[in-house]
């Protein structure tokens, strides 16, 4: 599983170095994959405590939510996506309904029940983690990628500037 240091995590989710301190370590909203050894030592987030963090500032910044009424609802959503492959994610939403009740929507099924949620597309974070984390995309309806195009046009690049040809 790869994991990112505080630094990328701060890039990723828009947070201060201080405030993801504070949502991770003093506050325990939703805890680093690993934590920090000792002083100097940087924490490391998986892509799924990534996603977290980054729907938590929706939820904070979007719809002003107090997010330390809902500690609860982050352990049992890292928990769900733990047991979520990346790719399964893609195009669907997450309805939350409050409390630690929450569900992955496909766009194209109905809502169930009567009760009210909040949607969050996934998406867009989606695609900032597979940027970051050399995650695959899909390409069309129904496909995903093999392997990450990046990589291939990285080796491309660089067997093209040193004469070399690739075995392709």
């Amino acid at each position: 599983m790869q994991l990112i240091t505080t630094r990328d995590a701060t890039r990723l989710t828009g947070l201060s170095t201080e405030q993801l301190r504070e949502w991770t370590s003093r506050r325990a909203l939703i805890p680093p994959d690993v934590k920090p050894k000792g002083h100097g030592s940087p924490a490391r987030y998986s892509w799924q405590t990534i996603l977290l963090l980054r729907l938590a500032v929706v939820l904070r910044d979007h719809f002003k939510m107090e997010l330390h009424a809902h500690r609860d609802l982050f352990p049992e959503l890292g928990a769900g996506l733990a047991r979520t492959s990346f790719l399964s994610l893609w195009g669907k939403s997450l309805a939350l309904y409050g409390g630690t009740q929450w569900r992955l929507i496909d766009p194209r099924e109905e809502v169930l029940g009567t009760d009210d949620c909040i949607m969050l597309r996934l998406d867009p974070h989606l695609q900032q983690l597979s940027d970051s984390f050399a995650l695959p995309k899909p390409t069309a309806p129904g496909q995903f990628q093999l392997f990450p195009a990046l990589s291939m046009i990285a080796e491309t690049a660089a067997n093209h500037s040193t004469g070399r040809r690739s075995n392709g």
